[in-house]
């Protein structure tokens, strides 16, 4: 067995992607480097001895057992999807690189495909954006919230009355995030601002002894025996010395701008995966359009959203 590691090419630009992965091979080639390095391996059983198909263009194991046959999107967010890797490939790169993201129609347009089946897709390369580590965040932190929903006076006031209820946060959704100044940003949906779900994330992702900047919000006292806490009072100022969560204002005016801007309307049921989406842009800030479509088109393996999954309340974008 040929044991030398195999590294896909890189597109650099949109068009080098669109035009490199026009080819149905080439895109099979580049996700076999990418996916098995070291030689093509039956997903279900591990074995590497498998048979290429060539007139059906997938592998076939020695092994009997249900899925002896499999093609490069089996154990991936692609799995069962029949579209080609020509359309989803270059998708991928639109995701990962487009500052505030890209609609589900302005990606049917460009693919020929429904809005149903384009939202679809997006959703399922966010999946692919989630990263995740046990290693907690340490030095100078700041920690923030904020709330996701619509402005009451953009609203018919049919709507208003209907989703309004009440003012600040309610009816929206709160979305919390942990920032290390210049460096990686975290961000999840919560169910609220009190003090025990707060301080569990602060706890979750931050390192004890670490520098916490917050706003005067209370729910952040009692972090003191644990952290060097320090909080500024937006009622009075914005900025004392060192103490401010500007950082984190800025990641909220990125996430709300393509909230805003570019899916206009997002169910609660979905925003995690949106916020993962910014999430993975911000910390992927520093890197190249082929590095960050490098980095999604790697941890699309071993993961896999079903539309049934997705759909547990409404379909917006």
């Amino acid at each position: 067995m040929d044991t030398q590691v195999r590294r896909p090419r890189l597109p650099r630009t949109l068009l080098d992607a669109v035009r490199y992965f026009a080819d149905a091979d080439t895109c099979r080639e580049f996700m076999v480097g990418l996916r098995w390095p070291n030689g093509v391996a039956c997903p279900t059983c591990g074995r590497t001895d498998v048979r290429f198909i060539s007139t059906r263009k997938m592998w076939e194991c020695k092994t009997k057992h249900p899925r002896k046959q499999f093609s490069i999107k089996v154990g991936t967010i692609f799995e069962d999807s029949p579209l080609g890797m020509d359309k989803w490939l270059p998708v991928v790169w639109l995701i990962a690189n487009c500052k505030n993201g890209i609609s589900s129609y302005e990606v049917a347009r460009d693919l020929g495909v429904t809005q149903k089946t384009a939202w679809f897709m997006l959703q399922r390369v966010r999946v692919a954006m989630e990263t995740g580590t046990f290693q907690k965040i340490a030095g100078e932190v700041e920690v923030d919230e904020t709330f996701i929903g619509g402005l009451a006076r953009n609203m018919h006031k049919k709507v208003r009355e209907a989703k309004i209820h009440g003012t600040g946060g309610k009816d929206k959704t709160a979305v919390m995030g942990v920032l290390k100044r210049d460096g990686e940003v975290r961000a999840f949906v919560v169910d609220d601002r009190k003090k025990g779900t707060l301080q569990a994330k602060v706890r979750e992702n931050v390192a004890p002894g670490s520098e916490i900047f917050t706003d005067a919000l209370r729910s952040y006292e009692g972090l003191t025996p644990e952290y060097a806490h320090k909080a500024v009072d937006h009622a009075e100022r914005y900025v004392e010395g060192n103490v401010h969560t500007n950082g984190l204002e800025n990641f909220w005016s990125l996430l709300k701008r393509s909230l805003g801007g570019t899916y206009v309307a997002v169910a609660p049921f979905h925003l995690h995966r949106y916020v993962n989406e910014q999430v993975f842009r911000y910390n992927a800030r520093k890197g190249t359009d082929g590095g960050r479509f490098l980095a999604v088109a790697a941890n699309t393996v071993g993961r896999r959203l079903t539309y049934k999954e997705l759909i547990g309340t409404d379909t917006e974008d």
